[in-house]
């Protein structure tokens, strides 16, 4: 290893040499300098400075690839320093001096050290602007990753510099691009706009500039003006790296069928295989619902990288989205395989049983993974993974009516780290409440805003109960509460709802107006017009209701929710009932184990008097909805009109209990009336039958 470290070190040595020689700078004898350490006037003047800085820079560059070569000795770090600085005062105009020592000190290790220098150097010569651009780059090295958690002193302390710099030098474009980066990170948007605008000012054409600016844009919801931004940047420069940005912004605005063609081009203008590439490519594709593309191009990455498990595990998982179970298990078996301790691929096992509506199945293998990756201590990436093991585990039990257990595995993810503590609570509370144990749900809302009376998820979670209790005003007081001045789509949604539920239907196309327009993605846009559909369907204006479903399907065709909510209306006015069956047949096919939506089915089937149909799908839907009052009062329906009036009475018998056992605002009062009253004509004609008048 050392003698392969000598050659380099060699190779270094002749490759300075060379370009000292090209400089015409003999190697050995540095220029004369004056009292300061500048190259001298006498020398030759600024031509002999310029000389000078490029054999300091060059021989600063050999000793800074010698000390990473040697694993930063110091006397080569320092002479690479030393050089360096030399070369910035002979050349104060050539910032890239400045940033690579700057790389200098941030390869070696020893950040604090250099913001000690440049900081003592300062306080000397406060006008140097090449040591402040040294200082800035180090201090937003030393903010952290902007992902997870930002040290805000540096943050600061590097805007600080950076607009020294800038006001200093205003056209070092680099410095408005950082600047305008740490603006960001920092959340003030309007200084990170005028930092990439002055950026564009002195170079109209910078990618950095532009790039950065567009994801401002972003940010503010303006997608126009940063798609526009992207592909200006794309014309420009039609290469991988700009191609993989706008296909990072279409993501982020979650245009994956936009961010997939991008990445296709990415592709074709990439000379060599890049697996990455590909990669992102097959995740878009999955995610715009493209499962046939997806799969071609996983297919294709396993390949080219036999030995990545990842490969079969997504091309199981793509099976699974197009409900071919059978390859699904033989992809998911020849990944566990490749990796049988992979917690990923256990993981995907447990997904596929779930999705062949295998919940018991599916239960017991989660717990035997939960059981042989069980620690005394976890590291942050293994808490995380149990945490979102836990959750699952806790709402696999709840879609399995079991809910005391899923409350018990939602308590455990909250003792696993007090971080996970607020959705714990909310997940507790949401279980009561689907079980209809209100008095539960409230203790448990109670817990948790006593525990954690400021995170947003407890509160919504104790608006939407409130809501649910008849609470109105309370609700939407602690609704419009978290809005805070500001205007959060996903709160004008949780708001719109509230209304709907207390029949305030002016305030809840309102709210839904101001959630239209907040909604930046296609998704946004699909989640507000379904909402505004379900409003005009209570407010019992179909043909209304009717457009906006429709709208949603001219969005998302494959809409499983549209699909059966437009297909069920129209079985229960007993209308369109061949469309019905289509509809609703085509929400099964996305949802197969969906309980609501085989009763939507068997529904449609009663009203073309299918009755052994209707019954089959309804008893499909009990197994998996058993406290639902509809499907027990649709199935009595069905039952009754077989001729078998004990069965139907028992099923209205349980309709009429659920009914009376739901949260008061979801109680109507009308539909539990004709329940009560078939119950009553079933007890008045059996009684008929068993005592039949005499003649």
């Amino acid at each position: 290893m050392r003698l392969i470290n000598l050659a380099r070190v060699l190779c270094l040595l002749t490759t300075a040499a060379a370009v000292a020689q090209t400089a015409a700078v003999p190697p050995p004898a540095a220029p004369p300098r004056d009292a300061a350490g500048a190259a001298s006037p006498a020398a030759g003047g600024v031509g002999d400075s310029r000389a000078a800085a490029y054999y300091h820079y060059s021989l600063g560059h050999l000793y800074a690839e010698m000390a990473g070569a040697f694993g930063n000795r110091g006397e080569y770090f320092n002479k690479a320093a030393e050089n360096f600085r030399l070369a910035m005062k002979d050349d104060p105009s050539a910032t890239f001096i400045a940033e690579e020592l700057s790389d200098l000190y941030i390869q070696s290790g020893r950040l604090r050290d250099a913001v000690t220098e440049a900081e003592d150097l300062l306080k000397q010569n406060p006008n140097d602007v090449n040591d402040r651009r040294i200082l800035a780059r180090i201090y937003s090295r030393l903010i952290g990753d902007p992902q997870q958690r930002v040290d805000e002193t540096m943050l600061k302390k590097a805007i600080e510099q950076y607009q020294k710099i800038t006001e200093m030098d205003p056209k070092d474009v680099d410095s408005w691009v950082m600047l305008g980066h740490m603006q960001k990170i920092a959340q003030n948007t309007p200084d990170a706009q005028k930092a990439f605008q002055a950026a564009l000012t002195a170079d109209p054409d910078n990618e950095d500039a532009m790039t950065g600016l567009a994801e401002v844009y972003a940010d503010v919801g303006d997608t126009k003006a940063a798609t526009d931004l992207l592909k200006k940047v794309v014309e420009k420069d039609p290469g991988t790296r700009s191609l993989t940005t706008l296909a990072g912004f279409y993501e982020q605005i979650k245009e994956y069928a936009l961010a997939a063609e991008t990445l296709r081009k990415a592709i074709e203008v990439t000379p060599e295989t890049n697996l990455d590439l590909k990669r992102g490519l097959a995740e878009d594709l999955m995610f715009s619902e493209q499962f046939e593309a997806a799969l071609k191009v996983y297919q294709e990455l396993v390949d080219e990288d036999p030995k990545e498990v990842r490969w079969p595990l997504r091309v199981s998982q793509v099976y699974k989205q197009l409900h071919n179970f059978a390859k699904a298990e033989e992809a998911e078996a020849k990944a566990r395989q490749m990796a049988p301790d992979d917690i990923e691929v256990a993981y995907n096992e447990v997904t596929l049983l779930e999705a062949e509506g295998k919940l018991p199945e599916a239960i017991k293998a989660l717990n035997e993974l939960l059981a042989s990756t069980e620690r005394a201590i976890y590291s942050p990436d293994e808490r995380r993974n149990r945490a979102r093991l836990l959750e699952t585990l806790g709402t696999l039990y709840r879609t399995n009516e079991q809910y005391t257990e899923a409350a018990g595995a939602y308590k455990w993810l909250g003792d696993l780290d007090p971080e996970f503590g607020p959705r714990a609570e909310a997940q507790v509370v949401e279980t009561w409440r689907t079980a209809k144990e209100y008095q539960k749900a409230e203790q448990a809302a109670a817990a948790a805003v006593k525990k954690y009376p400021d995170d947003p998820l407890v509160q919504s979670i104790q608006a939407q109960l409130l809501a649910d209790l008849g609470h109105y005003d309370e609700a939407i007081a602690e609704t419009k509460k978290m809005l805070g001045g500001k205007d959060d789509l996903s709160t004008w949604k949780a708001l719109a709802q509230i209304y709907e539920k207390a029949k305030n239907f002016t305030e809840t196309g309102k709210a839904l107006d101001q959630a239209e327009k907040l909604s930046t993605s296609k998704d946004d846009r699909v989640e507000v017009e379904f909402l505004r559909g379900a409003m005009y369907e209570r407010m019992k204006k179909y043909d209304t209701a009717e457009a906006e479903f429709r709208k949603v399907l001219e969005l998302d065709p494959e809409n499983s929710s549209a699909l059966n909510y437009l297909g069920y209306m129209f079985a229960d006015q007993n209308i369109h009932l061949d469309e019905a069956e289509n509809l609703i047949r085509k929400a099964l096919e996305e949802e197969p184990n969906n309980g609501a939506y085989l009763d939507s089915l068997g529904w449609v089937y009663f009203r073309m008097r299918k009755l052994p149909q209707a019954e089959e799908q309804l008893r499909r839907a009990l197994q998996k909805l058993s406290r639902d009052a509809t499907v027990h009062d649709h199935l009595g329906d069905v039952y009754f009109d077989e001729g078998r009036i004990r069965d139907a009475m028992l099923q209205w018998q349980n309709s009429v209990k659920e009914f009376q056992a739901g949260a008061p605002t979801d109680l109507d009062q009308e539909e539990l009336a004709k329940v009560q009253k078939k119950l009553e004509g079933a007890r008045v004609r059996l009684a008929r039958e068993n005592h039949p008048p005499r003649q």
